[in-house]
């Protein structure tokens, strides 16, 4: 990087900090700073609630992935990961649901009254990593554009990117990472735009929109792999979930829709880099963009790096902040240490100093970003028949045991390459990640109502004998 080319980076990143930081809302209660409500007890509005869900799930480990599918298999990859998005719209009517049936206020509430508070801890462990995941892997990806894994200004860079989102986060915890979500999505949608300006005159549009085959080992078997897991993907994802508890429930679901449908086209969008890529002949080197952005110039290099921070930005902060309301108010509430009062606003920053720390480790161990997504969507698969077939139950711990960890167990067992070849379905890369996933959920199916069955196996068989000891007794 020349000497312009840093101060170009080095003063966005300084000023995008202090910008944030100025105009985020400070929280002066706890309302506000773990549900996102005004300083008078107003929720969040319906459509800053869309712009945050949206954003806030564009991360920055997520449309390098839609670019480099992009540049490996052409539109077919970035259709792949962009369906992910879908799962956000699943999500929306399962909650709504969820809210209208039951009443719960939280999912950990929804776990415990329907499976058991074993269940909700269990599920809060899942939880828990996927944040932990979610710290490293977006300020590794802002650190890459200013540096090479190993040298300082790729660590610089990424430290200082934490700190700044961290700053803006412990001002106003929710409150301050909705509002700053809506900045983050306007700027993202603008320098969306102005890469598609030089993109898309540097191709044949026709060429550009249909690159690629809809074959399972080119790219189709990771799409069906996405659709397997739009019924569970999205439950493991609190910066998700916990935004469809802080609005009305109509409200909510029209924000998860929208912000779903505009996440799709958004990163579909997105991929078109690494389609240009693939084009053109640029060595994608796993960072599309990047790669992308030298080979245009200083100013389209700019713009990817301004859409790396913007998104992992809005990503991070929603972090912190999950961070915070799962163990400062829903852990010790399945502890039965904490009642329905919310803890101070200090509980919650202690929570995220700490985890921003520790969030970052992975990252100078050095990581692969790559498997985020396909790895945890597969160990939790088990959560798709849960939050599917929840109604066919009134209290059943066993259903949710043997359907989530069964889904555990086969994401662990193909991360160590335990799953036999033979569970593969097609010859493409991800054809064995999608055998998992196919006869996965049929397992965890069977798993979640196995002791439905038995139940019901077992209350005719009391039933029969009732009747039997009733006519010998007649006799």
């Amino acid at each position: 990087m020349t000497g312009t080319e840093a101060a170009l980076f080095w003063g966005f990143l300084l000023v995008y900090g202090v910008v944030m930081y100025v105009l985020s809302p400070e929280s002066r209660n706890a309302a506000s700073f773990y549900r996102g409500a005004d300083d008078s007890g107003k929720p969040v509005g319906q459509w800053s609630l869309t712009a945050s869900i949206f954003i806030s799930w564009i991360f920055a480990k997520s449309v390098t992935n839609a670019a480099n599918l992009g540049a490996t298999y052409g539109v077919t990859g970035g259709l792949a990961y962009a369906s992910y998005w879908l799962s956000i719209p699943v999500a929306g009517y399962i909650i709504y649901l969820i809210r209208t049936q039951t009443g719960a206020r939280s999912l950990q509430e929804f776990l415990t009254t329907r499976f058991g508070r074993l269940a909700s801890l269990s599920f809060a462990a899942a939880i828990l990593i996927r944040l932990y995941n979610e710290v490293w892997s977006n300020t590794a990806v802002v650190g890459g554009y200013f540096g090479d894994v190993g040298e300082w200004p790729y660590y610089t860079a990424a430290m200082v990117f934490t700190a700044f989102t961290l700053a803006y986060s412990l001002k106003g915890g929710l409150r301050s990472s909705i509002f700053t979500d809506v900045i983050q999505a306007v700027v993202f949608v603008f320098f969306l735009a102005a890469v598609l300006f030089l993109i898309i005159p540097a191709n044949d549009t026709s060429e550009l929109l249909t690159t690629g085959e809809f074959r399972l080992n080119a790219g189709l078997d990771l799409l069906l792999v996405a659709l397997l897991q739009l019924f569970s993907y999205p439950f493991h994802d609190p910066v998700l979930t916990d935004r469809g508890f802080v609005n009305k429930e109509k409200a909510m679901l029209k924000s998860f829709v929208v912000a779903g449908l505009l996440g799709f086209v958004a990163v579909f969008i997105f991929s078109l880099v690494g389609v240009h890529a693939q084009l053109n002949g640029i060595a994608a080197a796993g960072n599309a963009p990047a790669a992308v952005g030298q080979s245009l110039g200083l100013t389209a290099l700019f713009l990817m790096s301004v859409i790396m921070m913007t998104s992992a930005g809005s990503t991070l902060d929603s972090t912190f902040n999950s961070f915070a309301k799962s163990i400062a108010v829903d852990l010790p509430k399945l502890a039965r240490r904490a009642k329905d009062r919310l803890p101070s606003v200090r509980a919650g920053a202690v929570v995220m100093v700490v985890f921003a720390i520790l969030g970052n480790l992975p990252m100078f161990a050095g990581t692969d970003i790559l498997k985020a997504t396909t790895i945890s969507g597969t160990m939790v698969m088990g959560l798709a028949p849960v939050f599917l077939f929840y109604g066919l139950t009134r209290f059943s711990p066993w259903s949710f045991h043997l359907s989530f960890w069964t889904g555990i167990g086969l994401g662990v067992c193909m991360t160590v390459g335990w799953i036999p070849q033979s569970w593969a379905i097609g010859d493409g890369a991800y054809a064995l990640l999608l055998g998992t996933n196919a006869w996965g959920f049929l397992l965890c199916t069977a798993g979640f109502f196995l002791p439905l069955l038995l139940r019901r196996l077992s209350g005719r068989a009391a039933t029969g004998s009732g009747i039997q000891a009733a006519a010998e007794r007649g006799s």
